[in-house]
């Protein structure tokens, strides 16, 4: 199959299973995105998801969160993956939104990632969540299965080099929306151990089902 074939049988999979894909993190403004964002990292959005309601009553604003200090941060956020590191940088990110970028948590990837805690994965979830645009957040559900349905070669061996193929291939109105079906389809149905082969619609183009027989 080629692979502009392959693509096209992709997105067509992906509209007609998930018309309605988004971010399962719940959040109100791009500030508690990013912060809900963050605190991913390595971590369960369900996990994040059970933390963020008492942190964002009681910070719901880069203001108020500025004005916090790691030690009060932490206690709120000490359930999840790193919190030590995290609750600092939440701190920091915070401040330097405040110094440089008047509280509004910026759109471009170069000021993303100037703030503390936000690497290029970060950046891209808002800039397509926020900002709706052509930006590819590659997470390893997005690495996991982009490979194993064709979508990128096996070349492809770092979180860069898939986000490039990806949105090279996939249409730029797409790439936001495609970002969620690649993840939510390895998060309930492509899983890393235990694939629900079963019900996946895509078993004609999985490289792991072919080399499996």
């Amino acid at each position: 199959m080629k692979k502009k074939e392959l693509y096209a049988r992709v997105i067509a999979y992906f509209e007609e299973a998930m018309p309605e894909a988004e971010t399962e993190l719940r959040y109100e403004s791009p500030f508690q995105l990013l912060v809900a964002v963050i605190l991913s990292a390595q971590c369960t959005d369900k996990r994040v998801n059970m933390v963020t309601p008492r942190l964002f009553q009681d910070y719901p604003t880069a203001e108020a969160m500025a004005l916090a200090t790691p030690e009060v941060i932490y206690d709120y956020v000490r359930s999840v993956s790193y919190p030590n590191s995290k609750a600092r940088h939440l701190i920091e990110m915070s401040r330097m939104l405040l110094a440089e970028f008047q509280g509004e948590v910026p759109n471009t990837l170069e000021q993303l990632v100037k703030l503390p805690g936000v690497g290029r994965k970060t950046a891209n979830v808002i800039q397509s969540v926020v900002f709706r645009k052509a930006a590819m957040a590659v997470d390893t559900h997005v690495f996991r299965v982009s490979h194993r349905i064709g979508l990128v070669p096996k070349r492809c061996t770092t979180p860069y080099s898939v986000e490039r193929e990806l949105t090279r291939n996939i249409p730029e109105r797409l790439i936001p929306k495609a970002h969620h079906w690649l993840i939510l389809h390895g998060r309930y149905v492509c899983l890393a151990r235990k694939p629900k082969c079963e019900e996946c619609g895509l078993l004609g183009t999985c490289l792991r089902k072919i080399d499996n027989g």
